[in-house]
């Protein structure tokens, strides 16, 4: 299928306005584009770099017809997006990824289902209402089971672990959910390591995958990344076609992340998918030829895609914020100590308030291994803090 690129100086509209919008915007505003912006928030991340802000949330048609209005193309940045708006703008403006792909992500149960029905292993899992189900699901699957939300939840929220047979009772009411909601109950995977692959694919249909990632998490969220993951090339190159794969099953057109699982016995196992770019992928805007946001606007304008080739071996350190909710002002004098290493990059996401394990940035590093990278960005992060002051700022967005 051959259809027009979208070309500088159109705007694209991004449904999302947080860290990921941000770099999507940087990313577009390098190539020339202009950028419209949808968010709840006024202060968002991505708001300084927009051409037009729209206030309004992920569920609200009316603003986003508002973006559409003034936008070449529109794209998400996040998965919470109603799929009513996709449904409001088809016809409006091209909206990539469209409604597939929000459709098969906004919920785990029926992420499995497509993951399966594509061919591909997903932990074992059973659909859950009551304790009585739950201690059923244990009796099939084993435990630890992890019981998730179907829908809503990131970075390890909306999920909890149970771990043995005592903790069955009781568990629903921890997880928060109302009474006969229903649930995810999965088996818990004793994996050797958890690994991400990154694939972008265009109007044409054509893709292209990054070298593998290898992540480790802290209680759900992202810790750190490296690429090329250092794992057998065979298994890097089935990672790989299996993103294609996925990709190609939900019609994508921009940027799919599937994050993995190794298993001891070379099998990969997907634990979740992401239509977008994604924050195992930030390695890439220093260590490969194309950033994964450059990759993703050239997918969605329907432009030739870029080189996914890596550079040098790259690690990725998230800054998470600590302490109470407070005005995000970094402590004066540690920005150069975290940068006195030449092969460190910084990238901050400019959030007015900072608060306990909320993503305010990330560090990269290049270096002669994935280790010696990972080395130095971590050696990177612990300079960077942010300074605790007495005003607080109120609640903002969790991300």
């Amino acid at each position: 299928m051959s259809l027009p690129s979208i070309a500088p100086p159109a705007t694209i509209g991004i449904l999302g306005g947080g860290q990921l919008g941000r770099m999507l915007a940087i990313a577009a505003r390098s190539m020339g584009y202009r950028i419209a912006v949808m968010d709840p928030d006024p202060d968002c991340p991505t708001a300084a770099l927009a051409d037009r802000q729209v206030v309004a949330g992920y569920d609200d048609v009316g603003g986003a017809l508002r973006l559409a209005a003034s936008s070449d193309v529109v794209t998400y940045e996040l998965e919470h997006v109603a799929v009513a708006i996709v449904d409001a703008l088809e016809g409006v403006v091209p909206v990539r990824p469209g409604r597939l792909p929000l459709l098969v992500t906004q919920d785990r149960i029926a992420e499995r289902r497509f993951v399966e029905e594509a061919g591909a292993t997903v932990a074992p899992w059973r659909e859950v209402r009551t304790t009585d189900d739950l201690r059923q699901a244990a009796g099939e699957l084993g435990l630890p089971l992890r019981v998730k939300a179907t829908t809503g939840g990131y970075d390890g929220r909306s999920q909890i672990r149970v771990g043995a047979a005592a903790d069955i009772d009781g568990a629903l009411e921890r997880l928060g959910r109302p009474p006969g909601d229903l649930l995810l109950a999965e088996a818990e995977m004793a994996f050797d390591l958890e690994v991400s692959i990154i694939v972008a694919r265009g109007v044409d249909g054509r893709s292209a995958a990054y070298p593998l990632a290898r992540n480790t998490h802290d209680a759900g969220i992202l810790a750190e990344s490296v690429a090329p993951a250092p794992v057998p090339a065979e298994a890097a190159e089935r990672a790989a076609d299996l993103g294609e794969r996925l990709a190609v099953a939900m019609g994508m057109v921009g940027t799919l992340t599937a994050e993995l699982f190794l298993m001891p016995d070379g099998q990969l196992v997907v634990n979740e998918l992401a239509p977008r770019v994604h924050n195992s992928g930030h390695w890439t805007i220093e260590g490969a030829a194309t950033s994964q946001f450059e990759q993703h606007i050239r997918a969605i304008c329907a432009l030739p895609l870029g080189s996914t080739a890596a550079l040098a071996p790259t690690a990725m350190v998230n800054l998470l914020g600590t302490g109470r909710r407070r005005v995000a002002r970094m402590e004066v004098g540690e920005i150069g100590a975290a940068l006195a290493d030449a092969a460190v990059h910084l990238h901050l996401y400019d959030k007015r308030g900072v608060f306990e394990r909320r993503k305010m940035g990330h560090l990269t590093a290049v270096g002669s291994s994935v280790e010696d990278a990972l080395a130095r960005a971590r050696a990177a992060a612990v300079h960077v803090c942010w300074a605790d002051d007495t005003v607080d700022v109120g609640k903002e967005g969790q991300g």
